[in-house]
């Protein structure tokens, strides 16, 4: 990813308080289209009030967001949907009474808007059905696409689940821990698919994630949050060297 890419996010002092707890202190930062950055920090940092900032789900109490060059501080989560900005959730969402294959599809009809159309032409279910199956080759899912997700295991699962958000087709996909409950066997590998498709689809994105192995192993840009605030952003080197960060992040990072 070239530093000449265009942005795409632009945070701009974003300030959010629940009382007097301040999980959101001033968070300024840039992210360009195709980029990747994961997030990281103690609990309370406030690294999925950020998120939840940008995908809609809690406005900020003053600062702006920027999205392609367009405000969308007082969009609500559907309009920044339609926009191209989808998050998945720490807890796998999706239909247990849907296929593997059935649960992609759904997602591709929602996003085509197919069911509200009075007359959906064939051509247009074929369509979604081979994105389908395009998308479940892409994640390797292909060969469970008959199974119901509790056939699958966690990480199967999970990956089931960033599969049906990629599937809404966003510039930029959001991820709240996607190895949390994972096995640890697991882990590296499931990491090593999401930017394997990120990087191949030029998607950006951005993770937030607790297992630092797996941070430091699979990640180019990492921003550290505490308090609210944006401590340190830089690259993998940085942080591991940054004293700051070795105080607050301590038993994670050097245990």
């Amino acid at each position: 990813m070239s530093s000449d890419s265009p942005v795409l996010l632009e945070l701009r002092d974003l300030r959010k308080s629940f009382g007097n707890v301040r999980a959101l202190d001033g968070v300024s930062f840039r992210l360009r289209k195709g980029e990747k950055i994961t997030i990281i920090g103690p609990n309370g940092a406030g690294k999925t009030t950020l998120v939840n900032a940008i995908s809609g789900y809690l406005r900020p109490d003053s600062g702006s967001i920027i999205f392609n060059g367009i405000d969308i501080t007082r969009k609500s989560p559907v309009e920044r949907v339609k926009m191209g900005i989808v998050r998945s959730f720490q807890l796998v969402s999706v239909f247990n009474n849907l296929t593997v294959f059935e649960n992609i599809l759904a997602s591709i009809i929602s996003r085509k808007d197919l069911l509200r159309k009075p007359i959906t032409p064939f051509i247009n279910i074929e369509d979604a059905i081979n994105e389908a199956e395009e998308i479940l080759t892409l994640f390797g899912l292909d060969s469970k696409s008959h199974l119901y997700p509790l056939d699958l295991s966690q990480g199967d699962r999970k990956l089931l689940d960033i599969a049906v958000a990629f599937a809404l087709r966003p510039f930029l996909l959001m991820l709240d821990e996607p190895t949390s409950g994972v096995a640890t066997k697991e882990k590296h590998s499931i990491m090593a698919k999401i930017y394997e498709i990120l990087d191949k689809t030029g998607t950006a994105g951005i993770v937030i994630e607790h297992d630092m192995d797996v941070v430091f192993k699979h990640s180019k840009r990492i921003v550290v949050m505490h308090q609210g605030k944006v401590l340190v952003d830089g690259d993998p080197e940085e942080i591991r060297k940054n004293d700051s960060v070795k105080q607050i992040l301590m038993g994670e990072i050097y245990a």
